[in-house]
């Protein structure tokens, strides 16, 4: 991406069209914005092999964003996905879909910055720093319901074999992702693996215990062990976001 991103921007809506492409513009990481209103127009201007990354809606008439989608999973070098839209229903199949973000109508600048971190990490292998401001909204299914659970809220995740479980205050969800995979994507977000079946977000653990040399925390009611292997690390991470002038992740 010598020189920044080349992204095509694809909604049925005009004002939707200028909005996006007036914040993604704003953006240094973007070098050029081209735009299609249909799904059609999209494909023809991905004979440009210089693209990117396109952020597509969702509901389009004729070939809807998921459609083309799924057109791209047959590209030998597909672009790289960012569903934009107004609807939460359809997350579960973005991501199935291997969407980089899945960004809500109206989406602001810092939250679009995010996203667009992401596209520049996918593309180089280079992750870069995080937006601070941006907070993950996670898509599950409650009783046949997609709903959005805010990274900043859940406390610790569980392995479940091949999925995860996540636990906020009131609630937990089963998602569809390895808790491997949510360590390598929240690391830089504050949380930290202690345990093969635990990955706890650091600024809910209320206590550390080590007790007949083994260790363990306590996150609201919940005391979760931690590995051997994990304790030395769990213990800096917890002195350092101790320090004056310092602020938890």
């Amino acid at each position: 991406m010598d020189g920044g991103l080349h992204v095509l921007v694809v909604d049925d809506e005009l004002p939707a069209i200028e909005d996006l492409a007036y914040l993604l513009r704003a953006d240094d990481r973007v070098r050029e914005v081209s735009t299609a209103s249909t799904g059609a127009a999209a494909l023809r201007a991905l004979d440009d092999r210089d693209l990117a990354a396109l952020f597509l809606d969702i509901r389009m008439p004729g070939l809807s964003g998921l459609d083309l989608a799924r057109v791209l999973t047959h590209f030998e070098h597909p672009p790289k996905i960012v569903f934009v839209t107004a609807y939460e229903a359809h997350a579960v199949d973005a991501f199935e879909l291997h969407a980089v973000d899945y960004l809500l109508k109206p989406v602001g600048q810092e939250r679009l910055a995010e996203a667009v971190r992401r596209v520049v990490a996918e593309v180089t292998g280079h992750p870069g720093p995080a937006a601070p401001a941006a907070d993950e909204m996670i898509p599950v299914e409650l009783a046949g319901v997609i709903r959005f659970v805010r990274r900043s809220e859940v406390r610790y995740a569980e392995a479940h074999g091949d999925y995860a479980r996540l636990y906020t205050q009131r609630e937990s969800y089963l998602v569809r992702t390895s808790l491997t995979a949510l360590e390598d994507a929240w690391s830089e977000a504050g949380f930290l693996r202690v345990h093969r079946s635990h990955l706890v977000a650091l600024a809910y653990i209320d206590e550390m215990y080590i007790e007949s040399g083994r260790c363990a925390v306590r996150v609201g009611d919940m005391r979760l062990p931690v590995s051997r292997r994990n304790t030395r690390a769990l213990r800096d991470r917890l002195v350092r976001s101790a320090r004056p002038g310092t602020h938890r992740p």
